[in-house]
């Protein structure tokens, strides 16, 4: 597992051992890349179930200000910390052991805005769509922020939410990735943004 471009191009990012902590495959990474970027011009992106980090120090390498990693479990916060270390991120990680809907509602407190979110739960977990709910709820979305969902491709995200359009949607063996625009009211004149920036 590495990172594939960017700023910290070919680091080798260090597993959480154990089965819990699926990490992406660097072929599902370069896929989702490609989908919804693949450079960004600074923002705010956030790792909810951050695992490794891989997906958070891949966003940062290319072009992202600063990311958050949200994990619930001590063994992936301490593994997050080697690889942004590995990854020479600086003071553009923040790192935090909290379970997702905490973090939330403690980011939100903050007033912090993200243009860019991961969500890569447990497979087992198929609530990604209300934790979007709440992203939006609690203002922690800029207007068209995009929202990358990874899950168990046996399972499949409704396209159409309130405030969220799906942009894509695409199946990597048992691997799918679902990625979402907000559509905030906030937002322009309606007309739907292009995903690549």
């Amino acid at each position: 597992m590495r990172v594939i471009a960017g700023e910290a191009k070919g680091r080798t990012l260090k597993a959480v051992p154990g089965m819990n902590t699926r990490p992406t495959t660097d072929k599902v990474k370069e896929a989702i890349f490609s989908m919804i970027g693949p450079y960004f011009d600074g923002g705010m992106a956030l790792d909810l179930f951050a695992g490794t980090g891989g997906l958070g120090i891949e966003a940062w390498s290319r072009g992202i200000e600063r990311t958050v990693f949200i994990d619930r479990e001590k063994i992936s916060t301490d593994i997050i910390r080697h690889n942004v270390q590995t990854a020479n991120m600086g003071s553009a990680a923040e790192i935090y052991r909290n379970d997702a809907e905490r973090a939330l509602k403690a980011l939100a407190r903050r007033g912090q805005r993200f243009r860019l979110v991961f969500l890569d739960p447990p497979y087992k977990m198929i609530t990604m769509d209300s934790l979007m709910a709440q992203l939006m709820e609690n203002e922690l979305l800029e207007p068209d922020a995009i929202i990358v969902v990874e899950h168990d491709a046996s399972h499949r995200y409704p396209e159409q939410m309130e405030h969220f359009d799906q942009l894509k949607h695409a199946k990597y063996g048992d691997t799918a990735v679902t990625i979402y625009q907000f559509n905030s009211l906030e937002s322009h004149d309606g007309n739907e943004a292009d995903v690549h920036e």
